[in-house]
């Protein structure tokens, strides 16, 4: 789609620096953006691109605005503005409503005339597709699910028995919501016993979730992923876990089973909590991190292992495992420490 200046600059509540009637028709980054296209400039440390860029204009801060040569697109948070702005110049294709040939819906099942389902896609029996939802290429949509308004299944994605989804959702290829969780009883005879899975997942509006993310339906109750979240690639979410709301998951990340987290946290990647604990609210965790114990206090909270040398690595690892020897070392000379200094009181 084509776009003047000025008209993103009423859509989007923003200031128009230079050509309002400059034309733009798609994105690019600063360095190799082409004429026609809206850059941004969000972190300080591309500035140095920002005076040879050939994008047509930039959106930018008002301290960056001295430092650009050509047009600009002013607003306090560039990098919200460029979302928006990207989303006006390359909208969603929309696929025509209706059930495609080649799909298969129980006649059981309520699609509205407005959704769309594409082919390969098998809906059951009980399943209830609002209003202009799309169901992609090959997705599976089992008994009893709901699908909300306005929420896509990108390709591939499976919605276990009892699913509930709410409108405004987008659910990426391969995505899997509702398998069963990993219940299992010892028999005491070296065997297990899968221990039925009997809730259901139930997520709110306006939640995204990556590729190839699982989210495990409950054991009893209900797993909850609440209005707002985010989540991303290669999540496991196991089985009544609970999501705040507007909270965001980075790639890699294990959430082990009845954990709680709070509203407005944030896991980057590659964080494992272990089960049955509480995140309160605005907790962040950065990535790599294992949260073995519940956080009841809002703020940073940090685990990782930044990558060394791997000799460096090596002369680490060897003290590492002398710091036992080295702890009943202290332990004596503060003993020791400790008599000398009774002895010195007593004057001895």
């Amino acid at each position: 789609m084509t776009l003047t200046l000025g008209e993103l600059a009423a859509q989007l509540g923003a200031e128009v620096h230079g050509d309002a009637d400059c034309e733009l028709h798609g994105v690019g980054v600063l360095h190799d953006a082409q004429p026609g296209q809206l850059s941004f400039l969000a972190n300080p440390k591309y500035r140095k691109y920002l005076a040879a860029t050939r994008a047509s204009a930039v959106i930018l801060s008002p301290d960056d605005v001295a430092h650009c040569p050509g047009n600009a697109l002013v607003h306090a948070n560039p990098y919200l503005t460029y979302a928006r702005a990207a989303a006006l110049l390359h909208p969603l294709h929309r696929p025509a409503a209706g059930v495609s040939e080649g799909a298969w819906v129980d006649p059981a099942a309520d699609v509205h005339p407005t959704a769309h389902v594409a082919p390969g896609c098998v809906v059951e029996a009980g399943t209830v597709i609002a209003e202009r939802a799309i169901v992609g290429p090959n997705c599976v949509v089992r008994r009893n699910s709901r699908i909300g308004a306005g929420t896509r299944l990108v390709a591939s994605v499976t919605l276990c028995a009892d699913t509930q989804v709410g409108q405004g959702c987008v659910l990426h290829p391969g995505v899997v919501i509702g398998g069963d969780g990993f219940g299992l009883a010892p028999d005491g005879q070296g065997r297990w016993e899968r221990v039925p899975q009997l809730g259901r997942v139930v997520i709110g509006d306006d939640v995204d979730i990556g590729a190839n993310t699982t989210v495990d339906r409950g054991a009893i109750g209900d797993t909850v992923i609440h209005d707002g979240a985010k989540i991303d690639n290669l999540v496991q979410i196991a089985h009544n876990v609970e999501i705040g709301e507007g909270s965001a998951i980075a790639g890699c990340t294990g959430i082990s089973g009845s954990s709680k987290i709070g509203r407005h946290c944030t896991l980057a990647g590659g964080v494992g909590l272990v089960g049955h604990i509480e995140l309160t609210d605005n907790v962040h965790v950065t990535g790599f991190s294992m949260v073995t114990r519940s956080i009841d206090e809002p703020g940073v909270y940090a685990g990782g292992i930044p990558a060394i040398s791997h000799a460096e690595w090596g002369r680490n690892f060897a003290r590492i495992r002398k710091l036992d020897e080295m702890a009943k070392k202290i332990r004596t000379l503060e003993k020791q420490l400790a008599e000398l200094a009774a002895q010195a009181g007593r004057g001895d």
